[in-house]
């Protein structure tokens, strides 16, 4: 029903949208709902937003939060721009994509093992653990790169095999309408489904919702706690890697401050989907919905020509507001089974 709700904000809000842009251009195309903005400036910037939140869902799923994913993010897509600037154009696409799908996100993993192991080990809170490790990842950007802040560097360019015949490829193009760069949309649907997978078909996922609904029950009941934190923390850094590695193909170049302010948009598109910040409810596919919306918020204000500083009061605003939801939600929930007792 959640997910559906969201179906069902989408839709309005796409409807809005298409009137309210009809003023910009009363008898043009609609700058809103057309295929080329919806697709390649709605849907495919959108990936890079999606696959985080799917890992950020784990996270907040068992009552933690990673405001670090940004830096990871920008992190690891600058590691795996700095290997893969070494090899030719035209290297084989079986040597490119194996050193971008390694190196990104083993360094999402490593990042995320560090982010695991000082709220498991040193019991610190998440909040504090990660608004420490984004600073540091941060400042390892700028120092592993403290002269040339964008890569590929120089005149090199990126392997064709990751950037122009992948993520920068656009399919069913003909004379007539706009192409669709298919394969970040292919990354992002692939990881939802194994989100989904993870979270309603493995123990592990079911482990997930039992600690961040009730940790002390679960670690009663014989489950690992500190384990399971640490999992949903490494599966949160991969995730900011291989959106890392999708946005290095899909532009073609990575900077050290590409990630900044990407956290904020993660959260509000984990906690948007339906992630209960209390912990121990939230879904990938809510993610997605979620991502799809502020998402929409962002190119609708970009098309209506507003001032590009209220999508960032507009994003605040809704983590404000479904958390509060989330916060009524359970306020109601406890007084029903309180009336039934």
């Amino acid at each position: 029903m959640q997910e559906l709700g969201l179906v069902v904000v989408i839709v309005i809000l796409g409807l809005v949208l298409t009137i309210w842009s009809r003023r910009i251009t009363p008898d043009g195309p609609n700058p809103f709902f057309n295929f080329d903005n919806l697709i390649n400036r709605v849907v495919t910037p959108m990936s890079v937003y999606a696959i985080m939140a799917v890992g950020m869902t784990f996270v907040i799923i068992s009552g933690g939060i990673d405001i670090s994913v940004g830096s990871i993010f920008t992190l690891a897509a600058l590691f795996a721009a700095r290997a893969l600037e070494r090899f030719d154009v035209d290297a084989p696409a079986w040597k490119v994509l194996a050193t971008a799908f390694c190196v990104a996100p083993g360094i999402g993993l490593l990042c995320g093992l560090l982010n695991g192991l000082l709220v498991t080990q040193l019991r610190l809170h998440p909040f504090i653990v990660t608004l420490g490790t984004m600073s540091i990842f941060a400042g390892l950007c700028n120092v592993t790169n403290p002269i040339i802040k964008t890569l590929p560097s120089g005149d090199n360019d990126l392997p064709a095999a990751l950037s122009t015949n992948l993520m920068q490829r656009y399919y069913f193009a003909t004379s007539s309408s706009v192409g669709v760069r298919l394969m970040p949309m292919v990354f992002t649907l692939a990881c939802v489904i194994v989100g989904w997978f993870f979270l309603r078909m493995m123990i592990a996922g079911r482990e997930t919702y039992a600690v961040g609904g009730n940790e002390e029950a679960a670690r009663f009941s014989g489950l690992k706690v500190n384990w399971i934190k640490l999992r949903v923390y490494m599966l949160s850094g991969l995730a900011a890697g291989i959106a890392g590695v999708v946005s290095l193909g899909r532009f073609g170049t990575i900077s050290t401050n590409t990630g900044a302010g990407y956290e904020l948009t993660v959260v509000a598109a984990a906690v948007v989907g339906g992630a209960s910040l209390l912990g121990g409810r939230g879904t990938a596919l809510g993610a997605l919905l979620g991502a799809l919306v502020i998402r929409m918020i962002e190119n609708g204000i970009d098309t209506l020509k507003l001032n590009q500083e209220y999508s960032m009061i507009i994003v605040g605003s809704a983590i404000i507001v479904a958390a509060a939801i989330d916060r009524f939600s359970e306020h109601l929930s406890l007084s029903r089974h309180a009336r039934r007792s």
